[in-house]
């Protein structure tokens, strides 16, 4: 299996460099091209000895082995740590191979990322065998008195772990396994990242007899995203901050996040209510404003790898001469984030140049710009550099002079797009949605799209999108009539027809998170629903053709507009008819009094024999008799 997989997979081709050679005349150099050997992956399976298992994770087990390498001048034998991964079908097993075999070189260059000897096939398992380190932070954690590391040496961990990320992150690859445990610690009592990014490897391939769960990492350090990256991905560098965020935390108080919960605990937590790990008090500001910004729910609005660096670096300084951490305390449960606003990250992540074509920032999920002091205007001068605390001069069409401009409060147009912008796919595709939202664009046009149905980015270039309709927190959305069968549940009205929602977060990827306010939810029925933003249509006043339609409307507002229409109509009701029900017994009051007047004139008629009062055809019916006739004069 292992001579199969590894002649099928072709090797990344080594890259020739030239130099000079120095033959006694350094006049006369020959210059020479020479080829670097090619590194192969491909570990003999009979060249690895288990010895015993020494851990066991979501993806497989961790084994003690003795890898021995052998050659014309040298006969080594190294103790090596052998990640087993659980078994994959053998078309899977292809593709993960090809994955590793075109990473394997590019990591053997990071710095701060664990050693890898290679890969090998054993009883149909892939093996990845590794440097052997002795210890983890969690390790050392364990050893010390309440669990917890000295903010010295979290800061330290943290900027070494950082940078070892962010070198990840530069040849495209995520981690999505940050924890304690997986930091181990060598020789020299560095941090290395001992977890190069198998789940991200992982991607797309099943594992039988795994939690779906626990696919993409350790639930207690898994960002919102991780849970479920096709329908609240995708995942990007900005998930791994999250858990940077988790095993600081950890660091600090010794207590893992969310410990004690099982996954759906954790799930609810973390996904529903949009909750985040305790922080503790204590840090030094800048520290807690990054640590903060890891637990954005929006991964748009965490900081990068860099802006963690910075804020630790700038923070070593400012700690007492004893290295102790005051404040004990810690702070409940931060507040959730407001998913129509953007943190300071955001406008960080873009650096102006002279040329670029920039507007006023509008906020993430709203139509609503921040201000529009630029409504379109060209950069032309940079003042310092272009960080998210710099100032750019703007030349703004009808304006002489160029403006000074705050970075935070522009956002780069590029081909007509800017980052936040919805769009739609030229051509349609069956396995994802074709309506998204930009992540990123190039000034070459190049793009990253979160697409729902995608756990990763779309990348692609702009010539294949166009705009589509944007929505924004707050809209009312319905269904489509011709969509028969939605990708997730809607609810539906008495006749059939789809109910009308509003929407009350935007994920990521364009995902709707809709909510009903004009149903009344009872039981176990769901509270909001997720819907294809590609399938619905936006519901208002003025897309409602008639009366009906626009008070049917108003009904989606609340649940409780039509039991107050309908009391407002029955008081309506009893009201007009007590009022009706006055007059009609007023006037038959009325009548019956005027009757028994009319009756009284009538004896007396009768007794006096003058029945002139009545008409003459009148008195001969009820009287038999004609009036008196006038006496002449």
């Amino acid at each position: 299996m292992a001579e199969q997989i590894g002649a099928s997979t072709d090797s990344t081709p080594a890259v020739s460099f030239d130099y000079e050679l120095y033959e006694g005349d350094p006049d006369h150099l020959r210059t020479v091209v020479a080829t670097p050997p090619q590194i192969s992956p491909w570990i003999v399976p009979a060249s690895l000895n288990l010895k015993h298992r020494i851990g066991r994770g979501p993806f497989g087990d961790v084994w003690l082995a003795t890898h021995h390498q052998s050659g014309a001048d040298f006969d080594e034998y190294h103790e090596v740590a052998v990640k087993m991964l659980h078994p994959i079908k053998e078309d899977h097993m292809q593709k993960f191979v090809s994955k590793f075999e075109e990473l394997f070189p590019k990591l053997r260059g990071q710095s701060g990322v664990c050693w890898l000897h290679g890969i090998s096939i054993i009883s149909g398992k892939i093996c990845i065998a590794m440097k052997f380190y002795e210890g983890s932070v969690g390790d050392r954690m364990a050893q010390l008195k309440g669990g917890k590391l000295p903010l010295p040496n979290v800061l330290r961990h943290g900027i070494d772990l950082a940078k070892a990320i962010e070198g990840l992150h530069s040849i495209g690859l995520l981690v999505l396994n940050l924890k304690p445990s997986n930091f181990l610690l060598n020789e020299h009592n560095q941090v290395i990242v001992g977890d190069f990014g198998l789940p991200y490897l992982l991607l797309g391939i099943p594992l039988p007899n795994v939690d779906l769960a626990l696919r993409l990492g350790t639930p207690n350090y898994m960002a919102p995203e991780q849970w479920e990256p096709e329908v609240r991905g995708p995942i990007t560098f900005e998930t791994d901050t999250w858990g940077f965020g988790c095993s600081i935390v950890e660091m600090l108080t010794g207590v893992q996040p969310w410990f004690g919960m099982s996954v759906e605990q954790i799930y609810n937590s973390v996904v529903v209510k949009q909750e985040k790990p305790v922080l503790p008090n204590g840090l030094p500001p800048a520290v807690e404003n990054v640590i903060n910004g890891c637990f954005e729910y929006d991964l748009r609005n965490r900081p990068l790898m860099a802006d963690i660096i910075h804020a630790f670096e700038s923070s070593q300084n400012g700690i007492n001469n004893d290295g102790e951490w005051i404040g004990l305390g810690s702070r409940n449960f931060q507040e959730k984030s407001d998913s129509s606003s953007y943190t300071s990250w955001l406008p960080s992540k873009d650096h102006f140049q002279v040329g670029d074509t920039v507007r006023s920032r509008k906020m993430l999920n709203t139509s609503k710009a921040k201000s529009m002091d630029v409504p379109e205007g060209t950069v032309v001068g940079l003042e310092k550099d272009t960080n998210r605390d710099g100032f750019v001069l703007v030349r703004i069409y009808g304006m002489h002079n160029p403006q000074r401009v705050s970075v935070s409060t522009l956002e780069r147009v590029t081909s007509g797009l800017v980052v936040g912008d919805w769009v739609r796919l030229i051509e349609e595709n069956n396995h994802h949605s074709s309506v998204g939202i930009l992540h990123s664009i190039q000034r070459d046009g190049t793009v990253d799209v979160g697409f729902l149905g995608l756990e990763t980015l779309w990348k692609g270039h702009c010539s294949e999108l166009q705009m589509a309709e944007a929505y924004h927190v707050g809209q009312f959305v319905r269904v489509k009539e011709n969509i028969s069968t939605p990708r997730f549940d809607w609810p539906q009205k008495r006749g059939g027809a789809w109910a009308t929602g509003k929407i009350s977060r935007i994920l990521p990827n364009g995902c709707l998170v809709v909510r009903f306010p004009g149903r009344c939810v009872l039981g176990d029925e769901p509270s909001s629903y997720l819907v294809d933003p590609s399938q619905v249509e936006r519901v208002c006043f003025d897309s409602c053709p008639g009366i009906v339609e626009k008070y049917q409307h108003v009904e989606d507002f609340h649940w409780a507009v039509r039991p107050v229409a309908i009391t407002i109509g029955l008081l309506t009701a009893l009201k007009v008819g007590f009022f009706v029900g006055g007059n009609v017994r007023a006037t038959l009051k009325k009548g019956k009094r005027n009757q028994l007047q009319g009756d009284g004139n009538a004896q007396d008629g009768q007794s006096g024999g003058n029945s002139a009062w009545l008409p003459p055809p009148v008195a001969n019916i009820l009287f038999r008799e004609g009036p008196p006739t006038a006496t002449a004069r």
